[in-house]
This record gives C-alpha cells, structure tokens and sequence, in this order.
C-alpha cells in the first residue's frame, strides 16, 4: 500500500509540473500572437530581444497616402538571412493603437484582430521561412488620420529575435481616391494588385553565386539589354521554397519550364497578359507534344510584374516543389527550357522561339547555365539553303543570263557550255533545297510558327516546279517559246526573292544581341546586287551593237 501510495503521490507532482511549466513552453508557429499586439514583444520566449540593429526592414512604396488608397509594405532582408517568424502593424503617430487593415497574398501570412479591429495585424504562418514578404495595407475609411508608421517584430530563430522595427513614417494627404485593384472586401480579405516593377530590378547581379541564371544571349544581363531573354532561380535558405525571376522583349507572354529531356517542360511557370489585359503568373503542366494544361498556382506569392517599354517582367516565391514524370523535388536536375511567343485574350499561341540547356541542372546549385548549341542538323539545314540560294542558285541564274552567248564552246553532251553549266548547278540548288527542307521538319517534328516556315515552304514548292517546267518546256522555235521564257525567268527571281527573305528571318532567330549573322549576310546581299546591276549595265550598253 505505500508503495502505491507513493507512485500515487510522484503522479500527482508530475502532472502538477506539467500544469506549472505549460505557459514557459508554449510557441507561436502559426502566427497566432495576438497577446503581443500591444508592445510587439515575444511574450511566450523568455528572452530578450536583440539590441544590435536589425538585418530587417520595414519599408512602403511611397512616403505618403490619401484615404482610400492602398499602400504595400515590404519586409525585407538579406538572403542569406531569412525570418521565420514576423508581426506587422500599423501605428498613428504618439499612439499604440492599430489604425487601418491590411491584405495578404493567399496562404504567405495570417491577418490577426488587434485591439477588437479585425485584419489590423498581420503574422506569419506555420512553416515560413523567407527573407521578403509584401502585404498591402489601407487606412480607415474616415475619421481624423495624422502620419502613420508601420512597426513590425523579426523572429530569425527560437533565440534571435528584434522587436520594434519600424518603417519611415507615412504622412498623410487628405484627399480622396478611387479604390484601385486589389481593394479590400466586406470579408477583408483580397486579391492584392502586384507592386509593379520595371524590368532594371532584374538583372544578372549573383548570378553563378546565390542563383541559377539562363539566358539568351549568352550571358546577357536583362538590366542592360531589353532584348534579353533572362530567367534566375534561387533556392531560399531552408530548401523548401524557391524564388525565380523572368523577363524579355513583350510578344505576348515568355514562359520557362523543367523536364527530363530537350523536347518538352513538363512542370511551367508563365509570364504574360491575361484576359483582363494585366500582366500575370500562370502554372502549367505539359506531358509532351500537348496542349499545356492550366494548373492551380498553388503556394506563390510576393508577385511581382511589369510590363514597360517593351519588355514583360514577373518574379515570384513558391514553395511549389518541381514535379515531372517520375520525380518530385527541388533538389533533382532537370532540362531548362525557356519559350515565348503571342497570346490572345489571355491564351498563350504556339511560341515563336524557344532555347533548352545543354546539361541538366539542379537549381539548389547556383551556377550560370549554358544554353544548347544549335543541333548540327539545324546547322546543316541553315547550310544548305545557304549553299543553294546565296551561291549555286545565283551562279546558275548568272549563267543563264549573262553567257549565254559567249559560253558556247567546247559543247558538252551536244549542249552549249552554258547550258550544261546552268542545269547543273540549278540541280544542286534544288536537291540541296529538298534535303534541307526534310531536315528542318524531321528536326521540329512541328509547325514552328512565324514567317520563316511559311517562306521555306513556298521555296520549296516553287523550286520543286521550277524543273519540271524546264523539262516540259517547248523547242526553242516554237512560236510559244517566250511564254515559256518569261514563266521561268519569273518564277526564279520570285524564289530567289522569297529564300532571301527566309535565310534572314531564319538568322533572326538564332542571331545574337549585336546583330552580326544579319550584318554579314546583308553585306554579302549587297554585294550580290552590285554585282548584278554591274552586268546588267554592261549586258545593256553592248547588247545593240552585238558584242559581249
């Protein structure tokens, strides 16, 4: 009996402990710190706060407000540094009272209800860990409303803490404005209008040292350049979130994306104009050569966009893992694949252009990304059509014009030199056309969209007419015979014309920032031209008197 007696007597003093010590220990992981509305002080820690200045800030995207209009606030602080843990209100000054409510991006924080106002606070929410966040705050709808300072509380971890960090105070301009997007719902809640910024906030800066960054051109900084098509993708400290950043010259949207192969992304964030004619973030997923399929945008947040001079911007944190066929996680490598292209009425159309990395990548390594080098049949089939249309295509129509009668002799197969010379080459320029042409489609396996196609697909099926006319034309007495002279020479400069116009806009797609593929190749066009105004003169100023 005393034995138990005693075991009896040890519960009671355990569960007595317990009971004692249950307020030391309690935390706040979900944000739920209203007892600290007041005085911003952790209350449940037991510690004191940090006295050093604090890596942290509190900033708003102007020094003043009116009533009605929305302000964003940042919090902010280095990558390297994040928080997990914040409260943020909103003061009138020589008061500890909140004023105003706030908004908050879908699942980034929790609004609280300080002091009996309802949203007047804001707080983290279990599991967050990020060195930025935005909110969007607005005053009271009336009443007598001096400056205003935002105030907030920093937690970096379970012992490093600052309270009472402050942002520059807000003055206030009595006037009123329309509510603008983003406004506040009876409910308080919000779907809050992206703080806009211009393309220079993103640029190359830490690329290869706190971020993935792909490119084209190579190595291109998009604050610089506003032909830079540029993406970065940063792993935020915790591994559980990822910021990325994208932007380049404005079609209709630009998209990047991550597979396993070079085809196709699987798991793609795009950036472009929707329906309401507002710049946005979309979450697609793809299996292939498919229609894209539109998927939740799930956990994003601390959206920004921008759409200025030309250039389309978005940037955004997820903690959206990566997610292809077989495998899903951050920490895996994957292909990057960055596409653009038009859109219509906030649906994305075939892209125009399109660059893949060379090696697979994880983008928990920051590192700056190679694109692939054009595949050696594109390469051929750029060669080709070179070889047929600025060289053997040209010799032959020369030949057929300007020596037809000084290269008579020494007859070949009972044909003039001239004539064997032109069928020769013309053959090659048509075979050379054909088989370049197969490669082009054996490549995309697709309609790729833009002039270009449309061009080669017209050389291609004039040069593929153009000697069997020749074969079917009638004997050089017949008195049809000039109808059959004009159609041919018709037909040649028209294709001559249209592979022209398809080898520039082909080097328009795979030409660099500074233009030299097209400046060369206008060169060589030039040149060609003089030489055939040169032979025409001379063909004009002796042709009346019979001499060549």
């Amino acid at each position: 009996m005393s034995r138990l007696k005693n075991n009896l007597i040890a519960m009671d003093l355990l569960v007595l402990l317990l009971l004692c010590t249950a307020p030391l220990i309690r935390g706040y992981r979900s944000g739920l710190v209203i007892d600290s509305c007041e005085d911003m002080q952790l209350h449940h820690s037991g510690l004191s706060p940090q006295t050093a200045p604090s890596p942290f800030t509190v900033t708003t995207e102007h020094k003043r407000y009116r009533l009605g209009e929305d302000v964003k606030v940042e919090l902010q602080g280095p990558v390297s540094t994040p928080f997990t843990g914040f409260l943020l209100e909103a003061i009138e000054g020589g008061s500890e009272t909140p004023v105003g409510s706030f908004a908050i991006p879908a699942g980034a924080a929790k609004l609280l209800t300080c002091s009996q106002r309802p949203n007047s606070a804001v707080s983290h929410t279990s599991g967050f860990n990020s060195s930025y966040i935005q909110v969007t705050w607005r005053s009271e709808p009336s009443g007598d409303i001096k400056a205003v300072q935002f105030r907030a509380s920093f937690v970096q971890n379970s012992t490093t803490f600052w309270v009472n960090v402050t942002s520059p105070v807000l003055t206030f301009t009595n006037a009123r404005v329309a509510r603008s997007a983003g406004a506040l719902t009876g409910s308080g809640s919000t779907d809050p209008a992206p703080l806009v910024k211009s393309a220079a906030s993103i640029s190359s800066a830490e690329c290869g040292v706190t971020k993935v960054c792909f490119s084209q051109p190579s190595n291109c900084d998009p604050a610089v350049s506003s032909s830079c098509y540029f993406m970065s993708a940063m792993m935020l400290p915790g591994g559980t979130a990822a910021c990325y950043q994208m932007t380049g010259p404005y079609e209709g949207y630009i998209a990047f994306g991550f597979s396993a192969d070079q085809s196709m992304g699987n798991d793609i964030y795009v950036c472009g104009m929707n329906s309401s004619g507002h710049v946005g973030v979309q979450h697609m997923y793809s299996t292939g050569q498919t229609t894209l399929q539109a998927r939740p945008l799930g956990n994003v947040y601390n959206v920004t966009t921008s759409l200025q001079n030309g250039v389309i911007s978005c940037s955004f944190t997820t903690t959206n893992i990566i997610s292809i066929q077989g495998t899903s996680d951050f920490n895996q490598s994957y292909y990057l694949l960055f596409v653009y292209g038009p859109s219509s009425n906030g649906q994305i159309q075939k892209h125009t252009g399109d660059f893949v990395s060379t090696n697979k990548m994880d983008i928990s390594t920051p590192v700056v990304v190679s694109q692939d080098a054009h595949p050696d049949i594109v390469k051929a089939h750029g060669a080709l059509m070179l070889i047929a249309w600025m060289t053997t295509g040209t010799l032959g129509m020369m030949v057929a014009r300007y020596l037809k009668k000084m290269a008579k002799e020494p007859r070949m197969c009972n044909k003039d030199l001239w004539f064997v010379v032109h069928v020769g080459v013309m053959c090659l320029t048509v075979a050379a056309t054909i088989i370049a042409f197969i490669l082009a489609f054996s490549h995309a396996k697709n309609w790729s969209g833009g002039a270009h196609p449309v061009l080669g697909c017209l050389v291609m099926i004039l040069s593929f007419f153009q000697p069997i006319g020749a074969l079917l034309r009638c004997g050089p007495q017949h008195h049809l015979r000039y109808l059959f002279n004009s159609s041919h020479f018709l037909n040649a400069v028209i294709i001559k014309s249209l592979a022209v116009a398809a080898i520039f806009t082909g080097l328009g797609r795979i030409d660099s920032s500074d233009g030299w593929l097209m400046k060369v190749m206008g060169g060589f066009l030039a040149w060609e031209a003089l030489f055939i105004i040169m032979l025409e003169i001379h063909d004009s100023k002796f042709k009346h008197t019979g001499k060549r």
